[in-house]
């Protein structure tokens, strides 16, 4: 009886595994948007483990970021990527800024608070800021991003969405944040730019070969 070789050694054509990258965030609707920037790269996306929250000590959006992204790498044992994001207005001296999601208790008063402090100015221009982190397994972080979309404050919210969106008018795209579709927040969002930014360092460090437009 004679031994077929191709059962003593791999297939040459099995698939390679994907290389696992957590996503550091336990709001769903950022997991999802950058889940779905992701789509296109060869790897398998997870969400952080149920039920963590990291308290966000640092003092701007890239050392959240580090925080997020290296504390998750440390818990699960995988790459980390985190994001963390604000709405800055320049009618409000910058704020909420990288308070944003603590400016009210959920988006509904978010929103009425931030439609209330600044009342009937004029000044109503403002950007989306995100900074990105990505950590190694060990949780040290070894890339970084940033992006901005800069655009203006509606005066009544304009569609559905997440967060500020509703409320936050780019002009490039003509509609509402909340109403741009996937591939016009891949492009003009700041999570985009963030992570087209980060995208070669991400092929070289994960050794898959991504393709973020």
């Amino acid at each position: 009886m004679s031994l077929d070789p191709r059962r003593l050694s791999p297939r040459l054509d099995a698939p390679r595994p994907r290389p696992v990258l957590v996503i550091a965030s336990g709001n769903p609707h950022k997991v999802a948007e950058i889940a779905a920037m992701l789509a296109v790269v060869e790897i398998e996306v997870r969400p952080q483990p149920e039920g963590l929250e990291i308290e966000e000590t640092g003092t701007t959006y890239a050392a959240n970021a580090r925080l997020k992204a290296e504390t998750v790498a440390q818990l699960t044992g995988q790459w980390a990527l985190a994001d963390d994001s604000g709405l800055e207005v320049d009618g409000l001296g910058g704020q909420p800024g990288i308070f944003s999601a603590r400016y009210a208790a959920s988006d509904p008063e978010r929103i009425q608070r931030l439609l209330h402090d600044l009342g009937d100015s004029l000044y109503r221009s403002g950007r989306f800021v995100s900074a990105m982190a990505l950590a190694d397994p060990s949780g040290v972080t070894r890339l970084e991003g940033s992006g901005l979309c800069h655009g203006s404050i509606l005066r009544q919210p304009d569609g559905n969405g997440a967060g500020y969106d509703p409320l936050f008018w780019v002009r490039e795209a003509g509609c509402s944040y909340a109403r741009m579709p996937a591939h016009l927040k891949a492009k003009l969002g700041s999570r985009g730019k963030a992570a087209r930014q980060m995208a070669p360092g991400l092929r070289q460090l994960l050794g898959v070969n991504p393709s973020l437009r």
